[in-house]
């Protein structure tokens, strides 16, 4: 795919639209895992954390046994051994554990073992890490690739439902009832509009290159299709809009590009599906009013 929107030498403001309907998209554990919202407008939100799960994911599944293509935030092993791991490959001797070994010294095996963890995992050079919680240190990176919080268009209105397992959990309890009890939080439907941005200063500090950022493009499109879940109810990515510029520090203000993108409720008090919003993007191409910033429409 060669384009400039998957040119890792140029910067890319981007944003995405998904919804959600009949389902909690982000609960909140410290909140009975309701969704999350925000306290004073009622507008929902996704944390970047929970769409960064979903990208990991979805690359972990499409390039799984793939070099260079592992995932540093799984459960599969404990951070640190993933650290020491690292430090293994690239000091053998182990002369950054001896106390003779000069801090310079020290620092060039950090580099190596920093290095090896950006090529090793794509989150790693996507997202960046702090991987410093140990005693063999990797160092701190900083990723190219950086998203918020995502907001919903309107309020949204969340509530818990009772629902009914016809199986009991232990023997006590199977001599006196047949079920139980449990409790499902949803909100019937809320459209969410977030924000990203990739940094190709940042990109040359952690190795990622235009495969990479064709692949987080495909990430970005697909994860909700190998994601589903019941307590999610059905979400949809429907848009991504890519403003790409054509100097590596920008060539218009990430904010006033993102105003070109414009959400209206048509018709309807209450939403229900996406197609009850108006929404308008610029043409596609090379942007007349920002000299410098093409934009390109992903899915929609």
């Amino acid at each position: 795919m060669s384009a400039i929107y998957t040119d890792a030498q140029k910067r890319h403001d981007f944003v995405f639209l998904f919804d959600v309907t009949d389902g909690n998209p982000n609960g909140d554990p410290d909140n009975d895992n309701l969704p999350r919202t925000d306290p004073e407008t009622g507008q929902g939100l996704v944390t970047d954390v929970c769409l960064k799960r979903k990208i990991r994911g979805y690359v972990y599944a499409a390039k799984q046994g793939q070099a260079g293509y592992d995932i540093y935030i799984r459960t599969d092993r404990p951070l640190n051994e993933k650290h020491e791991e690292a430090h293994r490959d690239v000091d053998p001797d182990n002369n950054y554990g001896k106390k003779e070994t000069k801090k310079d010294q020290k620092r060039v095996i950090e580099g190596r073992a920093q290095k090896l963890l950006c090529e090793k995992f794509f989150d790693v050079r996507t997202f960046g890490a702090v991987m410093t919680t140990g005693e063999k240190n990797c160092g701190q990176v900083r990723g190219p690739l950086q998203l918020t919080f995502s907001r919903s268009v309107d309020r949204v209105f969340s509530y818990d439902l009772t629902v009914t397992r016809q199986g009991v959990t232990t023997t006590k309890d199977f001599e006196s009832k047949d079920s139980e009890m449990g409790r499902k939080a949803l909100l019937p439907y809320g459209l969410y509009r977030g924000y990203g941005f990739f940094s190709p200063m940042l990109a040359k500090g952690t190795g990622f290159n235009n495969d990479d950022l064709a692949l987080f493009w495909e990430a970005m499109r697909c994860m909700f299709e190998n994601d589903h879940s019941a307590s999610r109810g059905s979400m949809a990515m429907h848009e991504v809009g890519i403003f790409s510029h054509d100097k590596p520090m920008g060539s218009a203000p990430s904010h006033k590009l993102f105003q070109r993108v414009t959400i209206a409720l048509e018709k309807v008090e209450t939403p229900r599906r996406y197609s009850d919003y108006g929404v308008i993007f610029p043409p596609e191409g090379e942007m007349k009013d920002f000299p410098g910033v093409s934009f390109k429409r992903l899915i929609g």
